[in-house]
């Protein structure tokens, strides 16, 4: 099964879901940046936080979540569009602890609790929007529900979960986000809140084969349930050697000639999906004949 997320309303319009398998692309940032496996969870919730937050975006709008708790895990880094593409890294990928108390990744131990959750908009404009709410937990989940509630004033449930295999790779990996809208009976509140607090932890449903529909069934009762619209979902980076090229050219004339001086080449690396660019002596020649002074 390929991933992919789904978006839906329930209760007449009185709830504002979103659910989504991705376990393939947690995969390819696993094996782009060799997490180890708390690692992963904490990229991995986060990218599946940020997937299904760019599904709530139009058009080109571009979404930039930065997580920076204070932990040895440093911070995480995540890019998502509308189209279901995302891309992310943790800048200390090799981190990993003992399970927790309650025998689970001890994701909180590695992120932090001590910093801050960042929200960046880009919608094309000149002005972002730009939203920032400090750690709750740690957990990931728990912080983007604090920050819908308090940056976007929007009472949110989000679940968010992956399970490592013991060689590594990923076994299962996905989320949720069930949003209260305004004017929402109370009684549909309490069903909510009830099913989610006893309900399987969301990486088992997915391990177990369940569907994004079938989790909001699930949680939401089947009944109740439209979907509007589905999004495939995957591990997309947008670098190029161009893009790079333009910004070694943009760095001047006297900045690559010391390159040239000093290595006879430039080397760059992609943050978000490790891929190398090896720009020749010639090629920084001709960069450095089109800079600028």
């Amino acid at each position: 099964m390929s991933d992919y997320l789904v978006k839906a309303i329930a209760f007449e319009g009185q709830v504002r879901a979103y659910a989504a398998r991705t376990t393939e692309t947690v995969g390819e940032a696993q094996r782009k940046h060799y997490t180890w496996p708390t690692a992963s969870a904490a990229l991995g919730r986060t990218m599946t936080a940020g997937v299904m937050m760019g599904a709530m975006s139009k058009g080109e709008e571009k979404i930039t979540i930065k997580i920076q708790g204070g932990g040895p895990i440093g911070a995480i880094l995540v890019d998502v569009n509308a189209n279901g593409e995302v891309r992310g890294y943790v800048t200390n990928p090799q981190t990993h602890f003992d399970l927790n108390q309650q025998g689970k990744l001890d994701v909180r131990r590695a992120v932090g609790t001590d910093g801050t959750l960042t929200v960046v908009k880009d919608v094309g404009l000149k002005d972002h929007f730009s939203g920032q709410t400090p750690i709750v937990s740690g957990e990931i989940a728990e912080d983007f529900t604090y920050y819908f509630a308090v940056s976007e004033q929007v009472p949110s449930s989000v679940g968010t979960g992956v399970l490592v295999n013991p060689d590594n790779t990923i076994l299962a990996a996905g989320g949720f986000i069930i949003q209260i809208m305004p004017g929402a009976e109370e009684e549909t509140i309490e069903q909510i809140e009830q099913r989610v607090t006893n309900m399987t932890p969301i990486s088992k449903l997915i391990e177990q084969g369940l569907t994004p529909e079938e989790i909001l069934f699930y949680i939401l009762g089947k009944e109740n349930v439209k979907l509007l619209d589905t999004v495939p979902v995957r591990f997309q980076c947008n670098c190029s050697k161009e893009r790079f090229g333009r910004a070694i050219t943009g760095l001047g004339k006297e900045e690559i000639a010391a390159m040239i001086a000093e290595d006879g080449q430039a080397e760059a690396q992609c943050h978000f999906c490790n891929e190398k660019y090896v720009f020749t002596k010639c090629e920084l020649q001709k960069m450095k004949d089109e800079a600028k002074s």
